[in-house]
């Protein structure tokens, strides 16, 4: 194998790689990429068993060839040399790099040690504005589980019913929820309940930070693939069945309060510095055209902090995690957010004003 390459595209192309590469050492060629350098179209591919991603580089090929190469320590060089790079290989062992008067050697793997690319089964494909799924993982990835026994809990629900226009995106913990329906341009024929881990579902959003405007989501049995053009991105789903979404999300809270977002946020952030650090518990006082919150440490002290709102009813009091709260309005953008009650024990709803697609149900504590 012998061929050049720029630095800019090589360093963005191993950038990309960086969060899939394996970095436990637990099998060595997982913290490798695959190098398939062809003189029709060459690529890089990188995998931890559960997520794949494969790039097409643009590079010079002046002889044919396949190789594993350790991907941290290539990046670490391509970020120190200047100008072109000069890549060569004779017995898929050793990769000499060259770059002016830099010349480094690298120990690399054969490339037949590397994993397939799974094959997908039973697949079905749609198109979807990039936007709309940027949006969608944006706005319910923070509710997911983290390393939550429930393991399906543990990633973002995509569901597409039977011949709709629509997908639903759903991120839960067991103690939040978010909900998000955005449009897709190609209806599938069959319902669709798949779960994508979350640690794909991040690296997706950062693979879909590019300058077009559709990609094409491929549906199978095990796996999910996201496609932009000649760009792969392929990750294994989470088996199991995930908790009836609908059923959480209060159909008819009766009381609602309209309240300014940013408002909302640095109040909620300017009293929980008080609040017990577990359980960020803060206590929120409902009246007419007020919201006090309110937080007390029996070792620090206490903090109070009032906004104004649109609200006519009853008084109500509640007991909130202030981080769930700020992580949900921090996810919106809107200047208005709505506030939707029912009582001090009932799931509360939250959501922008004028958007009933994107919703944010959050449990009150006891305080």
């Amino acid at each position: 194998m012998k061929l050049s390459v720029s630095k800019e595209e090589l360093q963005e192309k191993l950038s990309n790689i960086q969060n899939i590469v394996e970095k436990r050492n637990t099998m060595p060629v997982l913290s490798h990429f695959l190098l398939d350098a062809g003189k029709k179209a060459s690529y890089i591919l990188a995998t931890d068993l559960e997520t794949a991603i494969k790039e097409p580089l643009q590079i010079t090929v002046e002889k044919e060839g396949k190789l594993c190469i350790p991907a941290r320590k290539m990046l670490e060089i391509v970020r120190e040399v200047d100008g072109e790079i000069t890549m060569e290989s004779e017995d898929g062992q050793w990769l000499k790099v060259s770059s002016g008067m830099s010349k480094f050697k690298l120990a690399c793997l054969p490339a037949g040690e590397f994993p397939a690319w799974p094959g997908m089964e039973n697949v079905e494909e749609m198109q979807i504005d990039i936007k709309n799924l940027v949006e969608m993982i944006e706005k319910s990835l923070y509710a997911a589980g983290e390393s939550d026994t429930r393991y399906t809990l543990n990633g973002l629900l995509f569901h597409v019913r039977q011949n709709s226009d629509s997908m639903t995106v759903v991120g839960t913990d067991g103690h939040r929820l978010a909900s998000i329906n955005r449009k897709i341009d190609t209806p599938l024929k069959e319902e669709k309940k798949v779960i994508v881990p979350r640690k794909a579902a991040a690296e997706v959003r950062k693979f879909l930070d590019r300058d077009m405007d559709k990609l094409t989501v491929v549906i199978g049995k095990n796996h999910v693939m996201f496609k932009i053009e000649d760009v792969q991105f392929l990750t294994r789903l989470i088996e199991g069945t995930y908790p009836n979404y609908e059923q959480v999300i209060p159909p008819n809270n009766e009381k609602k309060i309209s309240i300014n977002r940013d408002e909302f946020i640095k109040a909620l952030r300017r009293v929980s510095v008080m609040s017990r650090e577990k359980s960020n518990a803060i206590k929120a006082d409902i009246a007419d055209g007020s919201l006090a919150f309110s937080a007390s440490n029996p070792d620090l002290g206490e903090a109070k902090d009032e906004v104004k709102i649109e609200y006519n009813g009853e008084p109500l009091t509640l007991g909130f995690n202030a981080k769930y709260l700020i992580d949900a309005l921090s996810a919106m953008n809107k200047e208005k957010v709505v506030f939707e009650l029912q009582d001090s024990l009932s799931p509360t709803l939250l959501k922008e004003e004028g958007d009933d697609d994107y919703k944010c149900v959050i449990m009150p504590v006891r305080i």
